[in-house]
């Protein structure tokens, strides 16, 4: 048998059953990824004889004798393709995990396909860019600048692992090889409660190359979260590694370590566990009842869970004012119920990592999180080890979207690691990612508004009920983000929240971009639309009668204890502008039949650029002995572009080139201290911390070269990567030379703590049509304004903003988690949970205000994930000014509209 491999032939033979892709990541080619195994996401394509296909479902005997063409083998001699230039110069990609497959893809395509890149790219999803820059790089469009002789900050400077990324050559979690590495799989709960009275090992154990049967006799019998915050009461206690109750389906109930993948597959099925069923719990509100089964029954208020006994795991209630009487008074109000629905992360890298033991019996665990330090420390504690002996680090990360602030399958690795002195590799499959990972939170949300005949608003009151699952990870702070800037964001007298969170024997929910947001953004922002609908007012006139204004407080009850929030800077009323002058400037009538409904929406939303309580980072920077900048920090690279911004802060601070800042980042061993990407904090607090330290080490060049000189300092001036001092201009290579001379490193460190905070602002506006015979919406027109202070890079800035609009639209128009009677999760694969394609995204015209922000680094501000908030709400209220029917359920699928459209318009459709 010969497979020829980029030109080269390789004789192993495949395994039984072995797929193609397995089979060419066993022989190195690291670029072809797993997302799905199923064919649904293109992540795995490759050339077979030159045509496109998933290999991860062509066997891999098939290929004996024909040519595979691998992302690493596209341009010969490791040069490379002009279609991976393309990818370069456009940045046509974030996170990167996609993008072999998708050029793969599109160097396959002859002109008359390219003239249809919804048909052509239909088997190939990305869950970051919203499609533009990929289309970009197929139109041979520049996108990205040259590297600057000026100050970087500002530019639209390509990521430093663009090249790598298009070659196939970024490692993400799994692209290494390690001798003797054993696999793990997990055996998982098919019943949503049940009590494990014994698991019987021994037929398991008897499968060839089975090393360890792990159960909760196995576990460290400790409680945790696998939410990860800097601070660890945010979050319940109420968690262990594996439990002797689980508690949904899909819980792991034991881990099976072994030689390979099949070994421990076959094992897991040969355990025989006997279970003592739990009645069960699906919806919250039934959970709170009189009599309901409790999940967590054997957890005490010191587990900080609000109320075990009624299933309620965290809860705020308060009020401003009046709210009943306000409303009674009111010249208009509105009350509605909304619910959004359960949505799944779908980073195309799933949850998993690797461990071993090393020389010096350090636990080393290679991960896909957004949260390596953070990790690190709960991984001590669990396992009584001491923070040096642990070390958690990552490569490239495959998307995260919150998904991966979460400790899912860290602790596993460790303990096989720890029980076998083996290297471990645990990767979850996709159907894994659904039925076991976090989810966004469902959420039940009724919103009472009124305002006067001048259109001030008199009363706003949210009560909300969220659908936690059956852990509580983020399911407090979720809740408390959800009430506090979707109603701040407006000034009135009087607020009212009542919001709860509630266990239900149902797949666990977190974190998830907007964090509880759009869920309550829906909610508000429609009853914003129909109080102006009644008072005759233009949308954009009764928002900006009403948004709040610098100087005025941000308020939402019951208040929170940490008042450092502030206006670094303000661009809401740009955003609103930007956005309703966009809307008027093509307002022509689509030519579309009768049928088709037209409408215009548009929706705000207001976040913190910081979470609350503390988000810690620690950069530090040091002169090479060549000239050249080391910039050292915690942050991870999963397509949020941190990577770029904080060498562009650093060249711009230290009159650098940004291809001379080397950056080692997202490594526990680096020290210093991290808590994470995620709350757009990875410009926002770190790219503070690499600003002070960068500004350090400039202090301390103009030192030492008015040291070397005798001129004062204040007149020593940075520029070009050297100092000038008068006359002299001292290059960094000779101040570095002399500092090593002299027997010192140039090195500077700097810290942010994330205090204070400011806010960012997002507007977003759509035209629709929606068929009134059949419930389709079409995206005529979407825009997007965003206040993100002074723009870090444009290019890079915009791509946030789009890859948020995308995957927001998925949200508000088609994907949804579907559980059924018993809590199972019943469309576990792509093919049956909607994500957006190339076609189903339309183009976003995006805005920026122009602000600079008095808080964030060089004046920016965070933009990774609230663009996702305001694009259902826009879109729900687009769809009520086309159709005159406010929808309250989200997803907006043709089957949802079209019973209510019937009903109003049956007369138009049957004249009978």
């Amino acid at each position: 048998m010969t497979i020829v491999i980029n030109g080269k032939a390789f004789t192993d033979r495949p395994r039984a059953g072995q797929c193609l892709r397995t089979f060419l990541r066993e022989t190195g080619h690291f670029g072809v990824k797993k997302g799905c195994d199923a064919g649904d996401c293109g992540a795995c394509t490759v050339l077979l004889d030159g045509e496109p296909v998933h290999s991860c479902l062509i066997p891999a005997f098939r290929a004996d004798g024909h040519a595979v063409t691998t992302i690493e083998g596209l341009a010969p001699d490791g040069g490379i393709h002009p279609l991976q230039q393309a990818f370069v110069d456009a940045q046509g990609f974030q996170c990167g995990f996609c993008t072999a497959g998708m050029i793969l893809t599109c160097a396959s395509l002859n002109q008359a396909q390219r003239q249809d890149l919804g048909a052509s790219l239909k088997g190939n999803i990305c869950r970051c860019t919203g499609y533009r820059s990929i289309e970009d790089a197929l139109d041979g469009k520049i996108n990205i600048e040259a590297v600057p002789t000026g100050p970087a900050f500002g530019r639209s400077l390509g990521a430093p692992a663009g090249p790598l990324v298009v070659r196939g050559a970024a490692r993400f979690t799994f692209d290494t090889a390690i001798e003797g590495l054993l696999h793990i799989k997990l055996l998982r709960s098919p019943h949503p409660h049940a009590r494990i009275v014994a698991i019987d090992k021994t037929a398991a154990l008897a499968v060839p190359g089975v090393h360890a049967v792990l159960t909760h006799d196995d576990a460290p019998d400790r409680l945790f979260s696998t939410a990860r915050h800097e601070r660890d009461w945010m979050d319940p206690d109420d968690t262990r590694i594996l439990d002797d109750v689980v508690r949904f389906v899909g819980q792991k109930v034991a881990a099976v370590v072994a030689d390979t993948e099949g070994a421990a597959e076959d094992a897991c099925r040969k355990l025989k566990v006997h279970y003592e069923l739990l009645p069960a719990v699906f919806d919250p509100e039934a959970a709170m009842a009189d009599g309901a089964p409790i999940i967590h029954g054997d957890k005490t208020p010191a587990h900080r869970i609000a109320n075990a006994a009624r299933n309620v795991a965290a809860e705020t209630h308060g009020e401003y004012g009046d709210v009943a009487r306000a409303l009674a008074r009111s010249a208009v109000s509105y009350e509605g119920t909304f619910t959004a629905q359960r949505l799944q992360h779908a980073a195309l890298e799933t949850h998993g990592g690797l461990a071993w033991l090393d020389g010096s019996d350090v636990l080393n665990v290679r991960s896909s999180t957004q949260v390596p330090f953070l990790t690190r420390r709960t991984l001590a504690d669990l396992f009584q080890l001491p923070p040096d002996k642990v070390r958690v680090f990552c490569e490239r990360v495959g998307g995260g979207f919150g998904g991966k602030q979460e400790m899912l399958v860290e602790d596993i690795l460790a303990l096989a690691a720890l029980r076998t002195g083996r290297p471990v590799a645990l990767e979850l499959t996709r159907e894994e990612q659904f039925v076991a990972t976090s989810t966004r939170h469902p959420m039940r949300v009724t919103i009472k508004a009124g305002a006067d005949e001048d259109g001030k608003l008199t009363a706003l009151q949210l009560d909300v009920i969220s659908n936690t699952g059956a852990y509580g990870n983020h399911a407090g702070p979720v809740l408390f983000h959800a009430v506090s800037e979707s109603i701040s964001v407006y000034n009135c007298p009087n607020k009212k929240v009542d919001a709860v969170a509630c266990y239900t024997n149902t797949v666990p929910a977190g974190a998830f971009r907007g964090y509880g947001l759009p869920q309550t953004v829906i909610a508000v922002e429609a009853a914003i639309d129909e109080l102006a609908r009644q008072l005759d007012l233009s949308p954009f006139e009764m928002r900006r009668r009403n948004v709040v204004k610098p100087g005025d407080p941000m308020l939402a009850p019951p208040g929170s204890a940490y008042h450092d929030v502030m206006y670094g800077s303000y661009g809401l009323d740009q955003c609103l502008d930007l956005v309703e002058r966009a809307m008027a400037a093509d307002a022509t009538r689509p030519e579309l039949s009768a049928d088709w409904l037209i409408g215009n929406g548009s929706a705000l939303a207001m976040i913190d650029t910081v979470p609350p309580a503390g988000h810690i980072a620690d950069c530090k920077i040091a002169l090479r002995a060549d000239g050249s900048v080391e910039l050292t920090v915690g942050t991870a690279e999963f397509g949020n572009g941190t990577s770029t911004v904080h060498r562009q802060i650093a060249a711009t601070v230290l009159a650098a080139s940004v291809d001379r800042v080397h950056l080692r980042q997202s490594d526990t061993v680096h020290g210093g201290h991290d808590t994470g990407a995620y709350g757009s904090t990875g410009t926002f607090v770190a790219g503070r911390a690499t600003q002070a330290a960068a500004e350090k080490l400039a202090r301390d060049l103009r030192a030492l070269a008015s040291h070397i000189t005798d001129v004062d300092p204040s007149a020593c001036l940075l520029e070009d990567e050297h100092v000038v001092c008068g006359k002299r201009r001292l290059s960094y290579a000779e101040l570095a030379g002399a500092a090593i001379g002299s027997g010192r490193t140039l090195e500077a460190s700097g810290t942010s703590d994330g205090t204070p905070r400011s806010v960012a602002f997002n507007v977003h506006g759509f035209r629709v049509a929606v068929n009134k015979g059949t419930g389709e919406t079409r995206i005529l027109k979407s825009v997007q304004a965003a206040d993100a202070g002074r723009v870090a890079n444009p290019m890079q800035c915009r791509g946030q903003v789009e890859g948020g609009v995308a995957q927001s639209l998925g949200a508000a128009l088609y994907e949804e988690m579907v559980i059924d009677d018993n809590g199972r999760v019943i469309n576990a694969k792509f093919r049956d949970y909607h994500l957006p394609s190339f076609a189903d995204v339309p183009r976003t015209e995006v805005y920026f205000a122009d602000t600079t922000d008095a808080v964030g680094p060089m004046g920016a501000k965070s933009m990774s994930e609230s663009p996702y908030t305001p694009v259902a709400a826009a879109l729900g209220n687009a769809i009520a000014d086309a159709t005159g029917i406010r929808f309250t359920d989200t997803p907006f699928k043709p089957d949802r509209l079209f019973p209510a459209l019937l009903k109003k318009f049956r007369g138009e459709q049957d004249p009978a």
